[in-house]
């Protein structure tokens, strides 16, 4: 099974690992995921396409329950990072 692994330096990655939460799944390990807003705000900083689908299904998911203000506090500075700014107008679209 293909996994993603990536090890975190940034200060929005330690905040997002304080917001997430274990899942628990009878007879499985308990897994530690993150919540739907930083995964939002992962997603669109990787950028691919497949990640701006992974977005839109989230946003239509969630809906309301959303925290738009956390969505909307966290990326900007990493889109500067990697100098895509235009993801920023692209994931603000997407509210």
């Amino acid at each position: 099974m293909p996994l993603d692994v990536a090890l975190g330096a940034l200060p929005f990655e330690t905040r997002s690992v304080h917001r997430s939460s274990v899942w628990r799944v009878p007879g499985v390990d308990p897994l530690r995921t993150c919540g739907a807003e930083d995964l939002v705000v992962h997603k669109v900083f990787a950028g691919r396409d497949r990640d701006w689908a992974d977005v839109r299904g989230i946003v239509d998911r969630q809906g309301a329950r959303l925290d738009w203000e956390l969505i909307e506090s966290e990326p900007r500075l990493l889109l500067e990072l990697k100098e895509t700014p235009e993801a920023w107008d692209r994931r603000h679209a997407l509210r």
